[in-house]
C-alpha cells in the first residue's frame, strides 16, 4: 500500500472526498460533547478557572508589556490557547476545540490501520470511547487532560504511521503534538519518556523499529521544542530561566506523606535547616493537604519560605531515598498501584471553589453553570464509572483474543500503537501515583486508550472477514473469465 493510497489531505484527494471526512470528524466530535450537552454547561475542576483565568493574565504580558506578580500555577501555554476561543465569555468553544482535536487524531489512527474504513467504523468507534469511557467526558472538561492520550496517538502517528500521512496531516500532527506537550508537565515527561522506550525497543525488538528513527527524531525535536518554549516564556514573566515555574514541590509533599521523608525530618531536623522543619510536629498524613489543605504548608507559606520549599525538595527527597530506600520504593510501588487501578469519574463532581471564581473568570456565567447537573451534584457519575469500569476489562479481554488474529496484517502499526497505549497507560500512572498524589481523575485521563486499541482490533478482525468473503464470492467469476479466455 502506497503512502497516496492512505492520505486523505489536500494535495492528495478531491474536495468533495475531503468535505466527507471533515463532516465524519465533526460528528465524532459532536459525539464526544455528549457530557457536556447533558450537562447543560462545560465541566468545570477547581484547575478549570486557573486555566481560564491565566491566560489573560499572560497575554497582557506577552502582548502589551504589562508584567504581573504572579501568572498562576499551570501551564501557560494552555491557558494561552484556551483564552483565544473563550475571551472570559464562555468556555463552550474550548469544548469545541477540544472535541475536534481528539476525533480528528482518532480518525488519522483509525485510517492509518484500515485504509478503507468508512463513517460506519469511524463512528461505532466513536461511540463506542464517547458513551462507555471517560473521553466525552474529558473532552467536555476544561482541563488540558484530554490533550495527553491525544499527544500519545499522535506520536503513534508521527513514529509507526508517518507514511500514512499527507503533508498537511503531518504539519497538523506535529502541531497538536507540541501544544498537548506544553500544556502539562506530565506530557512532556511521558513523550520524553517514549522517546528512551523506543531507543530501548531499538536494540531488543529491531523488527518494530526498523525505519522508524525519523519519527522518534521528530518526537524529540517537538519535545526539546517544547521545552525551550517553557524556559523561554518562564525566563520573561519571571526574570529568571525555569522549566516549570513556580511549580508546587509536589516530590516533598509525596515523601512527606508516605513517612519515610516525614521521618527523616524527625531525625535530622536538629542537624539541617531546611524550612519544612518549621512545621516538623505537624506535617499532615495526605499529599493534598501539604499543598492545598486551607491549613496546608505550602499553601500559607510565605513567598521566601516557598522559595526556600522550592529549592530544598531535591535535597530532602534524595536524603529520604538514600536513608530510607526500601520503605520509600516499596510505598512508591503501592501508590503506582493503587493509582493503576484508579479511573473513576468522582472528581467531576460539584466543587464549592469553583463557584467563588466565577465572578472573577466568567463573568455572567454562574447562572448557567447553576442550571447544570454538575452544580447539583446529579451527574451519574457512578454508573458510568461502572460502565467504563466493564468497558475495559471488556477491551483487555478483546485485545488478548483478537491480536493473534489480526497481527500479520497490522504488524508492525497495531504492535507499534499497542506499544504506545500500554506503556503511557503504565507510565501515567506511575508518573501521578508514585511522585504526586493518588487521584482517579489523572489515570482516568487516559485509560480510555484501552478501549480504543481493542476497538480497533476488532474492526480489523470484521474487514478483514469482510474481504476474505468477497475473494470467494469473486473466485469463481474470476475462474469462469479465465475459462471463456481459454475456450
Amino acid at each position: 500500500m502506497t503512502p497516496a493510497a492512505f492520505a486523505i489531505g489536500p494535495d492528495k484527494q478531491p474536495g468533495g472526498h475531503r468535505a466527507l471526512r471533515a463532516g465524519e470528524v465533526l460528528a465524532g466530535a459532536i459525539v464526544l460533547t455528549w457530557p457536556g450537552f447533558y450537562n447543560r454547561y462545560p465541566l468545570l475542576y477547581p484547575d478549570s478557572m486557573s486555566y481560564l483565568e491565566d491566560g489573560r493574565l499572560v497575554a497582557r504580558a506577552l502582548f502589551l508589556h504589562k508584567l504581573s506578580p504572579y501568572y498562576g500555577l499551570r501551564s501557560h501555554f494552555y491557558s494561552l490557547g484556551i483564552g483565544v476561543f473563550h475571551w472570559n465569555v464562555t468556555p463552550w468553544p474550548v469544548v469545541a476545540l477540544q472535541a475536534l482535536l481528539v476525533a480528528y487524531v482518532i480518525r488519522l489512527v483509525l485510517r492509518s490501520l484500515l485504509p478503507r474504513s468508512g463513517a460506519f467504523s469511524y463512528f461505532s468507534l466513536m461511540a463506542l470511547l464517547g458513551l462507555l469511557t471517560s473521553a466525552g467526558w474529558y473532552a467536555s472538561l476544561i482541563l488540558p487532560d484530554i490533550l495527553g492520550p491525544a499527544l500519545y496517538l499522535c506520536i503513534y502517528l508521527l513514529v509507526f504511521s508517518r507514511e500514512t500521512l499527507s503533508s498537511p496531516e503531518h504539519a497538523a500532527v506535529a502541531l497538536i503534538a507540541w501544544w498537548a506537550v506544553v500544556s502539562h508537565a506530565s506530557h512532556m515527561m511521558l513523550a520524553a519518556g517514549l522517546c528512551l522506550l523506543f531507543s530501548l525497543l531499538a536494540v531488543i525488538w529491531r523488527g518494530l523499529m526498523q525505519g522508524r528513527w525519523k519519527g522518534v527524531g521528530e518526537v524529540a525535536a517537538i519535545v526539546l521544542l517544547a521545552a525551550g518554549a517553557q524556559v523561554a516564556l518562564n525566563t520573561y514573566l519571571y526574570g529568571e530561566p525555569s522549566l516549570n515555574g513556580e511549580r508546587p514541590p509536589f516530590l516533598m509533599a509525596r515523601v512527606i506523606a508516605d513517612g519515610p521523608g516525614r521521618w527523616y525530618l524527625e531525625q535530622h531536623c536538629g542537624q539541617i535547616e531546611f524550612a519544612v522543619c518549621d512545621y516538623v510536629h505537624r506535617l499532615p498524613g495526605d499529599a493534598d493537604d501539604f499543598l492545598w489543605g486551607d491549613k496546608g504548608i505550602w499553601q500559607n507559606a510565605s513567598d521566601e519560605t516557598e522559595k526556600r520549599f522550592a529549592r530544598e525538595e531535591v535535597p530532602l527527597v534524595l536524603a529520604t531515598l538514600w536513608t530510607y530506600p526500601r520503605a520509600q520504593l516499596s510505598r512508591s510501588a503501592a501508590n503506582f498501584l493503587q493509582q493503576l487501578r484508579a479511573f473513576g469519574l468522582w472528581d467531576l463532581d460539584e466543587n464549592d471553589y469553583v463557584l467563588g471564581q466565577f465572578k472573577d473568570t466568567l463573568p455572567g456565567q454562574l447562572s448557567r453553570y447553576l442550571a447544570g447537573r454538575q452544580a447539583h451534584n446529579s451527574l451519574p457519575l457512578e454508573f458510568f464509572t461502572s460502565v467504563q469500569n466493564w468497558a475495559v476489562l471488556a477491551s483487555l479481554l478483546l485485545t488478548v483474543v483478537f491480536t493473534p488474529l489480526t497481527w500479520r496484517c497490522l504488524f508492525p502499526r497495531a504492535a507499534g500503537l499497542g506499544v504506545v497505549v500500554a506503556s503511557t497507560v503504565v507510565a501515567n500512572a506511575f508518573v501521578t501515583g508514585a511522585l504526586v498524589t493518588v487521584e482517579d481523575r489523572y489515570e482516568c485521563r487516559v485509560i480510555w486508550l484501552l478501549p480504543l486499541l481493542g476497538g480497533v482490533l476488532v474492526l480489523t478482525w470484521i474487514q478483514q472477514r469482510q474481504d476474505a468473503r468477497a475473494a470467494r464470492a469473486a473466485r469463481p467469476l474470476a475462474e469462469e473469465l479465465v475459462s471463456e479466455q481459454v475456450r
